[in-house]
């Protein structure tokens, strides 16, 4: 176990327990998730820990886990302790529901609307229903079909629902011959659409975000998928050198900031 307050925290609003809930991800993943799913809270979620209780090396648990945090399962998060002191924690939230970028910017935030994306490039809903036709020919759309739907999908991605089970939820029970695939869509993301995860309290003091992957703190819209650009292998210098002293200097730029936000904490 971690000391107490440092270790695993669970997220709000989860589903209830379900031996499928995991089966959207790869085995590993899916095993290494379920076994944090019955940690109890406070459990320590370090890879060198984890490493120990699974059948699996400390960098096969830590690549598990950058992938767990990028398909929604889990963000890393410092915190004040909440016992009167300034000193502040380190805590990993796990979701046994996958949530998307605006729903884990959402709970940051304390409540406040996510902002869209400024450029939108292909989202994961517009991927979503670009599948289905492949899914199931019944339901093939057009691009313009897609674009047209898409932020119905994203309403249902961003109340944590992951592109894999919208698919199903889309292709379930299809009649022998669908007239107009993208009205029978339409009509099925609004009927079927899922009840708003609730938010949980507003906390004491303000949380920030940190890279699941190298602990770099950054807001929430910077770390898509919890990972920062470095860790995503965005706009990273091709030469290995160049590469090497970037990251070596994200590293001691991260150790600064905590350490300025850590009066009297420890580490």
């Amino acid at each position: 176990m971690a000391s107490p307050g440092y270790g695993k925290r669970s997220a709000p609003g989860q589903a209830p327990c379900d031996p499928h809930a995991f089966a959207h991800l790869p085995a590993r993943e899916a095993y290494i998730a379920s076994h944090i799913d019955r940690l109890p809270d406070g459990a320590a979620m370090d890879a060198k820990t984890l490493a120990k209780e699974l059948p699996y090396g400390q960098q096969a648990v830590r690549t598990a886990l950058n992938n767990l945090s990028e398909a929604g399962h889990l963000r890393r998060v410092r915190e004040p302790a909440g016992d009167g002191t300034t000193q502040w924690v380190f805590r990993t939230y796990f979701s046994r529901t996958a949530r998307s970028d605006a729903w884990w910017e959402r709970w940051l935030n304390e409540g406040d609307e996510p902002q869209p994306d400024a450029t939108p490039q292909r989202s994961a809903a517009y991927d979503a229903l670009a599948t289905l036709g492949l899914a199931d020919p019944r339901l093939a759309l057009s691009a313009r079909e897609c674009a047209d739907l898409e932020p119905l999908a994203a309403e249902w991605l961003a109340r944590g629902i992951p592109p894999a089970r919208l698919i199903a939820a889309l292709t379930a029970g299809l009649p022998a011959s669908v007239h107009s695939p993208a009205a029978f869509t339409r009509r099925r993301l609004r009927e079927k659409m899922p009840p708003e995860p609730p938010l949980p309290p507003a906390p004491s003091g303000r949380r920030i975000m940190e890279c699941t992957s190298c602990r770099t703190p950054g807001r929430p819209e910077a770390l898509s998928g919890g990972l920062c650009r470095v860790c995503r292998g965005v706009d990273v210098p091709d030469d290995a050198g160049v590469n090497a002293r970037h990251q070596a200097a994200v590293r001691n730029h991260a150790a600064r900031v905590r350490a300025g936000i850590r009066p009297g904490g420890r580490a």
